[in-house]
């Protein structure tokens, strides 16, 4: 097995029989078909013959919504890698000679492994909603089931390099999905339950391997600060042993953050932290079932300050439903109240458009047109008092929808 990086132009090893791709986020579908091109792989799935390897892909989006990507891969994992990997590989094997037709039929027959080109598609009208999805053999299954692995041993990075996005550092899974339930959150919902890694059995004996290759340890999780035993995690990475870690931490709960916690990812030269408070206004924070009020924001930068951190990035959006003029103004006020409250703490705000994406409550609103005005308000308004502002594309955002909600017609009519 190898592991490529798209930016690298790196060789694929002579006649590979399987090539896998996972996918976190809609738009690194641009990775799939570049690499496919780099490796002279013919994107379309029809057009790939027995020379060829198989494709396959996972992910969190491919999850939620495999559709609009059902032309470019032969196989499709629904659901946790954890489960379906072994399985795939193992019903891989007991096919291994046969031609690339009777691979597909026989992977189909396991649980959670898509085959989209055994599925026809009929639509009520050309551009029209799907009338139904029906195998095209008697053998293979009519419906394909996620699934779900409920053990507490989560996943940590097997490839330590320089090469990667963040260097040399080790990655450890904490927590998977996420209790608050945020209406919007595609990470909440296509991961339920939410699970935690076992402190001494599983985070760390994974921690102390990371450790002996490298001193930059990443800790990840929709909401890592959440494990029910995270202070016992923190007073373990404090240890003088580990003095020389760098540590890094996801996205944390506003109302978990702590001067202590602070002083703990100071002290692990970590200078900032992360946290997604969506809006300043609480009207928005309640529609999207967010458990934040503006105090407790104001407490986290305070804590943060006081910890000895010298930046928050705050996330946000725009384009939620339910969202006015007034409430742009309120996440506007709130920035400059966390300014008054943290004078000297460097404040970012990174703020998107709000995306629907499939199986969340929010999944059939569409995008916000008065999105793209907003964004503009925001980076006048906050730039003018000397804050950071950070906005994600419109345009890139409309595209997210297409791919998280659409079908296996959606690029052709997008294109």
């Amino acid at each position: 097995m190898c592991r490529l990086f798209t930016d690298l132009s790196e060789k694929i090893p002579a006649n590979p029989e399987i090539v896998g791709f996972s996918f976190s986020w809609e738009l690194d579908y641009t990775n799939l078909f570049a690499l496919l091109e780099q490796l002279k792989i013919p994107l379309r799935a029809a057009e790939r013959h027995d020379d060829h390897p198989l494709i396959f892909g996972g992910g969190s989006v491919l999850s939620a919504n495999p559709e609009p990507y059902a032309d470019f891969f032969d196989v499709i994992l629904l659901g946790d890698g954890e489960n379906l990997l072994d399985d795939f590989i193992d019903r891989y094997k007991e096919v291994r000679g046969e031609n690339r037709a009777e691979k597909l039929r026989h992977l189909a027959q396991t649980e959670g492994i898509y085959i989209p080109n055994l599925y026809e598609v009929k639509y009520e009208s050309p551009t029209g909603a799907i009338a139904a999805i029906t195998p095209k053999f008697p053998d293979v299954p009519a419906a394909v089931h996620k699934q779900t692995y409920r053990g507490n041993t989560l996943s940590a990075s097997t490839v330590v390099t320089e090469k990667a996005a963040w260097e040399n550092i080790y990655m450890v899974e904490v927590v998977r999905s996420c209790p608050e339930m945020c209406r919007f959150c595609l990470a909440s919902y296509v991961t339920l339950p939410f699970r935690t890694a076992n402190l001494e059995k599983s985070l760390i004996p994974a921690i102390e391997r990371g450790l002996k290759v490298t001193n930059r340890l990443g800790l990840l999780g929709a909401s890592v600060t959440q494990h029910p035993e995270f202070e016992a995690l923190l007073d373990y990475l404090s240890q003088p042993k580990y003095a020389d870690v760098r540590l890094s931490i996801a996205s944390v709960r506003t109302n978990t953050v702590t001067e202590k916690l602070a002083k703990t990812l100071a002290a692990r030269d970590t200078r900032s932290i992360t946290i997604a408070v969506e809006s300043g206004s609480e009207k928005l924070r309640e529609i999207v079932n967010k458990k934040l009020t503006n105090d407790e924001i104001i407490t986290a930068a305070v804590n943060a300050k006081a910890g000895g951190l010298k930046a928050i990035k705050f996330y946000g959006m725009v384009g939620i439903p339910g969202e006015e003029p007034e409430d742009v103004d309120e996440t506007i006020a709130m920035m400059l109240a966390v300014r008054k409250a943290a004078p000297g703490l460097r404040l970012t705000l990174g703020c998107s458009t709000f995306v629907p994406k499939a199986h969340t409550p929010f999944q059939w609103f569409g995008v916000n047109p008065t999105a793209k005005k907003r964004l503009q308000l925001l980076q006048k308004k906050l730039r003018s008092q000397g804050m950071e502002f950070r906005p994600e594309s419109y345009n890139w955002s409309v595209i997210q929808g297409l791919l998280s909600r659409g079908d296996r017609v959606s690029l052709i009519y997008w294109n």
